[in-house]
């Protein structure tokens, strides 16, 4: 489902060069929602990681702590490629235990007692300091130029690449799950070589694509179990694609079902550029801060709270249970729906592969912009929380972002 990048700043020339080709030019800083009481059985405490993702992180402290990765809390996930500091809650065990931690490419910066344990979504936002390298000064007014834009009128809410994994393939994968096509829902999942991967695994894709499924097993390496477990099914049953399909974890077929809801809210998105920052009758309208939606009534009396960035639009996360727009924003939701032949019962997949839908902002506020050049354009902002950085790196640089890796499937909880 791969689609034209376009910008809500198209009139104006992006600047190129690249990001993160040190791990210093990308520093995420976590803006906590609150603090830790000083009582309680959890232990609050902050680190500073290079290097690391948060899962891995995790790990790391839970084996150097002797306790269940499980009674370790976090609020969101941060990039492994990049220096990020981030809250943390652990159960049971004392601050004193917790700053006495030594681990390579981790540092605790201090810790603190709490009552509760630190849950997804518990932060104000995230800080970032990010350095563009391979521009020269002269990029700067261009920069300031977009950056003017997006403070005035949002950065596009947009999924950025990570959304969809190294493939590129997550949103094909979750319209087979929807579809129900188990058959192409297998062939995709193990075939189809992508120059995103090892050769070795191109090499073990292209294997599975000519029929010769044992020759791709052997060579599939042990870290794609997923994938191993699916291909043995297939072969032990001469080709049960059902089976096969079934040994897939359910939580990963519904984080695919997940990417394909954000793809085609980025499809909505792109439609809806030009309109960013205006309300229609038949709008449904989010408050910020907050997660409030009410339907647009009249469209004279909410267009000033659009442009003090008080509300913004909506648009559809595919679900069963989702919200409908009127109006025209209705329309085009439906279109939307209707060239991929679906209809939102269809988000009924099954076998508990079911997504309710939701409504996301089409937009979002760029906070406390500062620009400079040290070896290269230096950007800083703060963000709300699950905003991505390179929506607002796609619009300033306009050129291809290299994926991140995907998300760890156990995250994806509400569809």
């Amino acid at each position: 489902m791969t689609q034209e990048e376009r910008y809500l700043t198209d009139d104006l020339p992006g600047i190129g060069g690249t990001i993160k080709e040190r791990v210093e030019d990308f520093v995420v800083e976590e803006l906590p929602l609150y603090l830790p009481v000083g009582e309680g059985e959890h232990t609050f405490f902050e680190i500073r990681k290079v290097g690391l993702s948060t899962f891995e992180a995790i790990a790391a402290i839970a084996r150097a702590l002797g306790v269940s990765p499980g009674r370790i809390g976090h609020a969101g996930l941060k990039d492994a490629q990049a220096i990020t500091c981030q809250m943390l809650s652990v159960e049971g065990v004392p601050p004193e235990a917790v700053t006495a931690l030594n681990l390579p490419n981790l540092e605790v910066l201090w810790a603190e007692r709490h009552r509760n344990k630190l849950k997804i979504g518990h932060l104000r936002g995230n800080r970032f300091t990010i350095r563009i390298r391979q521009v020269d000064r002269a990029a700067l007014p261009a920069c300031r130029a977009i950056l003017d834009v997006l403070v005035r009128r949002g950065v596009p809410n947009r999924y950025g690449p990570q959304r969809f994994g190294l493939r590129g393939d997550s949103a094909d994968l979750g319209k087979a799950v929807v579809r129900n096509d188990v058959a192409g829902f297998v062939r995709a999942f193990l075939g189809r070589p992508h120059p995103n991967e090892s050769q070795r695994v191109q090499e073990a894709r292209a294997r599975f694509d000519a029929g010769e499924w044992p020759q791709a097993l052997h060579l599939l390496p042990h870290s794609m179990a997923d994938e191993r477990r699916s291909l043995q099914v297939l072969i032990r049953t001469a080709g049960d694609f059902q089976q096969a399909y079934a040994a897939v974890p359910k939580s990963l077929k519904l984080f695919f079902l997940s990417a394909y809801q954000s793809a085609l809210f980025n499809r909505v998105l792109d439609a809806r550029l030009s309109t960013l920052d205006r309300v229609f009758v038949g709008d449904l309208a989010i408050r910020h801060p907050g997660h409030s939606i009410f339907r647009v009534e009249d469209e004279a009396a909410e267009q000033p709270r659009a442009g003090r960035f008080e509300i913004s639009p909506t648009g559809p996360l595919f679900g069963y249970k989702m919200m409908q727009a009127s109006g025209q924003q209705g329309e085009l939701e439906r279109a939307v729906l209707q060239a991929e032949g679906l209809t939102l019962d269809d988000f009924r997949a099954g076998h508990g592969l079911q997504a309710r839908g939701a409504r996301r902002a089409l937009r979002f506020p760029l906070h406390e912009p500062e620009l400079e050049y040290d070896d290269g354009v230096l950007l800083r902002f703060w963000l709300p929380p699950g905003c991505y950085a390179t929506a607002v790196l796609a619009e300033i640089m306009k050129v291809p972002l290299t994926p991140e890796p995907q998300a760890d499937v156990s995250e994806v909880t509400e569809l």
